[in-house]
């Protein structure tokens, strides 16, 4: 039987609309940890997540580049890095989870006026952005090329751009990882719906 997890996102929905809080609450689980939610979204913008299928990492674990990891893709939380002796309930990796993205959407929306709320057809650009920003950092996506390609309006080259951060370091050398390959791609596509 399937655990439901009621989160607070009517603070994730307030900074990046229904839809793209809808995307994100439904592909970062699967796209960090390969896991199926189902995720209902109340008009008070409080959401509720439904495990479906797949693991969850309730206990921390190394990532690809042995970085400690649990839940869905957190590296920290609250300013306190992941150890790998920490060990989580489903309900406090859904708010861990949710926390993690309102952190990331804040960052992201601040450097990005150009996928304000006010300015139509910007759902999936959101996603897509805030998503790139979850996994390669704030910082990292507010110097990118798609965001200033985002705030200059350019959505379809924007999408395309981010197909560059399909790389990681391993022994001190950056190579392309066949998973983030195809974790850009998948935010290519959903993100080029509103070129």
């Amino acid at each position: 039987m399937a655990n439901k997890t009621a989160v607070r996102g009517g603070s994730l929905v307030a900074i990046v609309g229904f839809v793209t809080a809808g995307l994100l609450l439904t592909h970062i689980p699967e796209d960090e940890s390969g896991r199926k939610v189902d995720v209902k979204i109340a008009q008070d913008g409080t959401a509720t997540v439904r495990h479906v299928s797949g693991k969850q990492y309730l206990r921390a674990y190394l990532d690809i580049v042995g970085v400690t990891t649990a839940c869905d893709g957190l590296t920290s939380y609250r300013g306190r890095k992941i150890r790998i002796t920490d060990q989580f309930t489903e309900a406090q990796c859904a708010v861990m989870l949710e926390e993690a993205l309102i952190d990331h959407a804040k960052g992201v929306m601040q450097c990005t006026p150009g996928l304000a709320l006010t300015i139509p057809g910007r759902d999936r650009a959101r996603f897509a952005a805030v998503s790139l920003a979850y996994n390669v950092g704030v910082a990292n996506y507010c110097g990118s090329t798609a965001r200033r390609l985002f705030n200059a309006g350019q959505i379809g080259p924007a999408c395309t751009s981010m197909l560059a951060w399909n790389k990681v370091t391993v022994n001190g050398k950056k190579v392309v990882s066949k998973g983030l390959a195809a974790r850009r791609e998948r935010e290519r596509a959903v993100c080029a719906k509103d070129a």
